[in-house]
């Protein structure tokens, strides 16, 4: 009983002193470690995690040598993050490249496939940014910490009411009714419309087969706005660091 009493004592005492020693070490790695969370600072957030929960989950590890770590581990983040600012070439290996996922109101499937996000994850980020109607962007590009930038056409940009000198108003939002060549049978029913309306639809835009389709929405327009699995005859701006 003696020993177990001794055991929490010295659990609760490395708490007590590694945890202030890690928030000093946070601190001075800087805002930047803990907030876009690139790819080499998000390594080094897990890498003290797990050396801080190794040394207070397991009182056999001596705790000098952790909190050795810990400060190291945080002095080559300093390091490295310096060298990030100073060499772009270094900064391009430790991060990913900018990906446009969103070309003219379009989805790029190879894109999509290279980075591993999936439709379902980028109406979700769209959502997010007041982005209802994929047909509204201009470009949407995955930024290197994984958040959406989107940029929307000329058109579509917010105005006030005041602006329009109008009292009522529309909000524009599509709904998901081909995703990867499946069409969504419910989103037709709610608009009355069938698989014959759509294919119709397609058929005018000289698109025979359904598989070829990547994505498509439709707004409360019936206005149809497609993405085919190949959009390699589009044009992409040269985004990078």
């Amino acid at each position: 009983m003696v020993e177990f009493m001794k055991e929490i004592l010295l659990v609760l005492g490395r708490i007590l002193t590694i945890l202030p020693l890690l928030l000093f070490i946070t601190l001075f790695m800087g805002k930047r470690a803990i907030g876009e969370l690139p790819i080499f600072d998000f390594l080094i957030i897990v890498t003290l995690g797990a050396v801080v929960g190794a040394d207070i989950a397991d009182p056999g590890i001596k705790h000098l040598p952790t909190a050795i770590a810990i400060v190291g581990i945080g002095i080559l983040q300093r390091v490295v993050a310096k060298w990030k600012i100073s060499n772009r070439t270094i900064g391009r290996l430790l991060t990913f490249e900018p990906t446009i996922i969103i070309q003219n109101g379009k989805f790029l499937n190879h894109n999509l496939k290279k980075i591993r996000y999936s439709i379902d994850n980028i109406l979700q980020m769209l959502r997010e940014k007041d982005v209802f109607d994929i047909n509204e962007v201009e470009i949407a590009i995955i930024e290197a910490n994984g958040e959406i930038s989107v940029l929307k056409k000329a058109q579509k940009n917010s105005v006030t009411l005041e602006d329009m000198k109008i009292s009522k108003t529309t909000s524009a939002i599509s709904y998901p009714v081909i995703v990867e060549g499946e069409i969504y049978s419910s989103v037709l029913h709610h608009f009355n419309l069938n698989e014959d309306w759509i294919k119709q639809q397609l058929s005018q835009r000289d698109i025979i087969d359904i598989k070829h389709v990547f994505f498509a929405s439709i707004n409360h327009n019936l206005e149809l706005q497609f993405s085919l699995k190949d959009e390699s005859d589009l044009t992409l701006p040269p985004i990078k660091h």
